[in-house]
């Protein structure tokens, strides 16, 4: 079966570094994924981070679209409960207006920072009537359409501009409830196997939106190919992620031991267990990557794979994207 790639992009800082050049990197990235007939770039949403640069995605989208002229670039993504569903549905109208059947925009259900963070994007909102996020993607959908309808409290609003080609919408989620959500309102489901790489999960995701909607979701994954496997091994080898659980029941993925127990102290937790992952990353040199994207394509269906390099040395991400675009290009084939 042939599957296309596509890229999201964190826009790691690297020691040294500065925002301003990880931002550039981005830039490079994109324009370079294009040149190499990636079929879409995505940025991420991540706040309060002294490691990533990435705290406005929607702002980064629009000038990726201006310095590039053929490659779908969105979001991967949005972390809708911060946010007005208006709002953000004025923003993905303008960006798609402007760049006419280029925009895609993904949406996430995570918080995308600690709780601090969280709490300071969501400072003016009544907490004691906070929306379901079922309802707000709901009630986004609606606008990203025509309207909500009349029985809604916000009925007669009107989201605008209307763009000639609407953005794609699509949910970005790892369980079968997010499959099954994202079916319910038409949306495309994009799989997050970077953050649930359990087969069977993937299975049982997959399952749900295809039966649902007759289509296959795309499958987020962290992949790195290199010139040679030592090599590859020697980038991803270090490579850990953190689970905290808390006491009442509130899990979370981080990045590193300290943000664990900065995550607990702002939570206000003194109970909670850090668990030490190791991430699935498919890694190696393009040949082998090819043959373990083939063997997913071909499990689950997938025609379509977003690839996240998990390291945050630029050359190393070109270098991995730059050696995976041939074998994108003749899978594609």
């Amino acid at each position: 079966m042939s599957y296309v790639l596509s890229l999201l992009d964190k826009s790691p800082i690297s020691p040294g570094q500065d925002a301003d050049s990880a931002f550039a990197q981005t830039i490079a990235l994109a324009q370079r994924a294009e040149e190499l007939e990636y079929n879409r770039f995505w940025v991420a949403e991540h706040h309060g981070s002294s490691l990533v640069a990435g705290a406005a995605p929607e702002i980064l989208v629009a000038y990726i679209l201006a310095k590039t002229r053929r490659i779908r670039v969105g979001t991967g993504g949005v972390m809708l409960q911060h946010y007005s569903p208006y709002k953000v549905a004025e923003v993905f109208r303008v960006l798609a207006a402007l760049a006419p059947g280029r925009v895609d925009v993904g949406i996430g259900k995570a918080p995308g920072g600690l709780p601090f963070t969280t709490r300071a994007l969501q400072a003016y909102r009544d907490r004691t009537c906070k929306p379901e996020f079922a309802d707000q993607l709901a009630e986004l959908d609606a606008f990203l359409g025509d309207s909500v309808g009349a029985d809604h409290p916000l009925a007669g609003a009107v989201a605008s501009p209307a763009p000639a080609v609407a953005p794609e919408r699509i949910l970005l989620g790892g369980s079968p409830e997010s499959a099954e959500l994202a079916a319910d309102l038409g949306w495309d489901f994009t799989y997050a196997g970077h953050f649930n790489g359990d087969p069977a999960n993937i299975e049982l995701s997959f399952d749900v939106y295809q039966r649902r909607t007759g289509r296959v979701p795309s499958l987020a994954l962290y992949a790195l190919a290199a010139e040679s496997e030592d090599a590859a091994q020697k980038l991803v080898g270090p490579l850990r992620s953190y689970k905290v659980h808390l006491a009442t029941g509130q899990s979370v993925n981080v990045g590193s031991l300290e943000q664990a127990a900065e995550f607990a102290r702002q939570a206000g937790a003194t109970d909670y267990v850090t668990e030490e992952r190791r991430p699935h990353v498919i890694s190696g040199t393009p040949d082998h990557v090819r043959r373990e994207l083939d063997q997913l394509s071909r499990r689950f269906g997938v025609s379509e794979f977003v690839i996240d390099a998990p390291v945050p040395d630029f050359a190393e991400r070109l270098a991995s994207i730059e050696l995976l675009a041939g074998r994108s290009r003749s899978a594609a084939a």
